[in-house]
């Protein structure tokens, strides 16, 4: 993949977060990586990470500065910053709010402003309701235009039978299609 301006979403699935800095590190290797962080993402510590510390190791990997805000996320439309946005983790919060328009935290804000360019949005969900509640609003963004989803599967099925999780290995592969407009197959994954 060439060089691209890539927006890396963040929003509050805390036990994610060691899957999504390696995928950080590797596309900042060969991409300008713009992240964005949630108020959730930004600034909750929790039994994973102090939130200082995720917040200086994303500013570390990516050698950019977080958006944080909803004014600072305003731009991003209409400045064309990124060329692809990804959402990673994406909650089943976040994907009630992108279904239905919701603009109340950066992410959101930086979605809603980066996807009204056409340009590729890519989600990679992590949510305990994916098979569940959240089951609408997935089917609903895999009809949207411009939308692709990074392939998941369940994470735990015995204990969390609703709870499906991206594989976040899979996010370079995703947008490399989702540049040429294709969804990465398949989706669902064992």
């Amino acid at each position: 993949m060439t060089e691209q301006n890539i927006g890396f979403g963040v929003t509050g699935s805390f036990c994610t977060f060691s899957q999504i800095l390696p995928v950080m590190e590797r596309l900042a290797k060969c991409n300008q990586v713009f992240p964005v962080l949630s108020d959730m993402a930004y600034g909750t510590d929790t039994r994973f990470y102090k939130a200082e510390d995720f917040r200086s190791e994303v500013r570390r990997l990516c050698g950019n500065e977080i958006i944080h805000t909803i004014v600072d996320a305003e731009p991003i439309g209409p400045r064309k910053m990124f060329d692809a946005m990804v959402i990673a983790p994406c909650t089943g919060n976040t994907l009630a709010k992108l279904a239905c328009g919701i603009t109340d935290t950066p992410v959101l804000m930086a979605a809603k402003a980066h996807i009204r360019n056409d340009r590729p949005l890519i989600i990679a969900v992590s949510t305990n309701d994916a098979l569940g509640a959240a089951a609408q609003n997935i089917g609903a963004l895999l009809n949207r235009r411009n939308v692709y989803f990074v392939p998941f599967s369940q994470d735990n099925y015995e204990k969390k039978p609703r709870s499906m999780v991206a594989r976040m290995g899979l996010i370079e592969q995703t947008i490399e299609l989702a540049l040429k407009g294709q969804q990465i197959q398949p989706l669902i994954l064992l």
